[in-house]
């Protein structure tokens, strides 16, 4: 507020030494214009005119620097004027500054003393607001006690029955589970040793032959009849080599036939180094076992080849059936040995599937072959059946003709005789049932009629 105070003053001061240099600006200039407009009326008379214009001049000069020392006196009075002024109002500012400091302090102080009586007030409340929050929160305490005693002492007991009744349910049923687990655990035993005999069985080069051939067979049995097959048969004319199974074919005539060889091989031992290989994870190792296991198919293919398969006595090609299936799938992975074994050794190899298909795409290949040969004597049976179907119209008719005159006859007799039976006894009286069949005795035809019926 003080500095707005003075700014305001110097403002007033330079605006008033303004004015009077504008003042004194515009004093000048009507000299000059009045000089000027004497010169013009005194245009002729110029010696006289310069003379009076250089006195007027000097009066000029005289009176401008009257003027000057006049307005440098006034201006000297009116800076001490202005001095004395401010010195005055600095004063008056200072003592009205002081003046509103005492103020303000006063009511300064005196909003301090409010404060303090409402922060006293205030804490009073908040002492009174927290001993009833206190309070309530005390009871509430209590109430929520004893609420959640009573709730315990209802779940305990709650849970004290149902504690025991399921634990009772869970006893009965560990105990059912153990006796399950003891029958299991027999069973297991027994599986156990039917493993061991089992493995004990595929370690035998003997008994794993024997395994695959009994499963051949399984398959053989179930899809052809035993006059389609052949088993344990030497196939090659003038050898001693037995196959284990040998389909019939038919041949270039009726009555000639050639044979299908099929030999069940088992490579156990390679297939499963190849499986321990791959579970351990080393590629030598499974290389090594891959190519084992194509050698040994490979040798199983040249041996089918050499002993059972010698055209015309038997097919161009013969058959090796592998008894597990992801063997089988395993033998196909390998690009190109499928191919090689049918082109080399004339050997297709099949699993358990795929000798069911082409066992079943065989037995069509029977029947339809059977239906060609039969052909002929299904048609002498229809022509046959034909002539005697024509014999059966004949007689037919004759039959439709004597049942037609057997119906005439007895409308004739239902019609005319009843009406007359009828008319004769129309005076006559009737009897109840019971009478009626007590003296014609017709119960007893009645019960013998229905003995044979039943």
């Amino acid at each position: 507020m003080l500095a707005h105070d003075s700014s305001i003053f110097h403002l007033m001061l330079t605006t008033f030494g303004t004015s009077a240099a504008i003042f004194a600006a515009v004093f000048a200039a009507f000299a000059c214009f009045l000089l000027l407009g004497i010169r013009r009326k005194m245009g002729g008379e110029s010696g006289i005119s310069d003379k009076k214009i250089t006195s007027f001049f000097e009066s000029m000069r005289d009176e401008f620097s009257r003027n000057r020392k006049e307005a440098g006196e006034q201006g000297q009075a009116q800076r001490e004027e202005q001095r004395r002024l401010q010195e005055a109002f600095e004063k008056k500012i200072e003592e009205n500054s002081k003046d509103q400091n005492i103020v303000l302090r006063q009511k300064f102080e005196d909003l301090v003393k409010q404060l303090g009586t409402q922060n006293k007030q205030s804490l009073e409340a908040l002492k009174d607001v927290r001993g009833a929050v206190e309070k309530q929160l005390k009871d509430i305490r209590e109430d929520n006690g004893r609420r959640l005693e009573e709730m315990r002492k209802t779940v305990n007991e709650k849970l004290q029955d149902t504690l025991e009744k399921r634990l009772g349910e869970s006893f009965k049923i560990v105990s059912d589970r153990l006796e399950q687990v003891h029958k299991g655990l027999g069973e297991m035993q027994t599986l156990a040793s039917g493993v061991g005999d089992l493995k004990k069985v595929l370690s035998n080069v003997k008994t794993k032959g024997i395994l695959g051939e009994y499963q051949l067979g399984n398959i053989i049995e179930q899809l052809l009849s035993a006059e389609q097959y052949e088993e344990n048969i030497a196939t090659r004319p003038g050898t001693s080599e037995r196959v284990e199974f040998a389909i019939r074919m038919p041949g270039n005539s009726e009555d000639d036939e050639v044979y299908l060889p099929i030999d069940s091989k088992f490579p156990l031992q390679d297939y499963e180094n190849l499986l321990n290989a791959r579970e351990a994870g080393d590629l030598k190792s499974i290389s090594a076992a891959e190519k084992s296991l194509v050698s040994t198919i490979k040798k199983f293919a040249k041996d089918i080849a050499e002993k059972y398969v010698e055209a015309p006595h038997t097919t161009d090609f013969g058959i090796m059936f592998l008894p597990i299936e992801s063997l089988y799938a395993e033998v196909l992975r390998h690009p190109g040995l499928f191919e090689t074994l049918q082109r080399k050794y004339h050997i297709t190899i099949t699993g358990p599937t795929t000798m069911s298909a082409l066992l079943n795409s065989l037995q069509m290949g029977f029947r339809t072959l059977a239906v060609t040969k039969r052909s002929s004597e299904v048609w002498k049976i229809l022509e046959a059946v034909k002539t005697e179907f024509g014999k059966f119209s004949t007689k037919l008719e004759l039959v439709d003709k004597q049942l037609s005159t057997a119906k005439r006859s007895l409308e004739d007799l239902r019609n005319t005789r009843t009406n007359m039976m009828q008319s004769k006894l129309r005076k006559v009286g009737t009897l109840d049932r019971e009478e009626s069949d007590r003296l014609l005795n017709l119960k007893q035809v009645d019960e013998a009629q229905e003995q044979p019926s039943e």
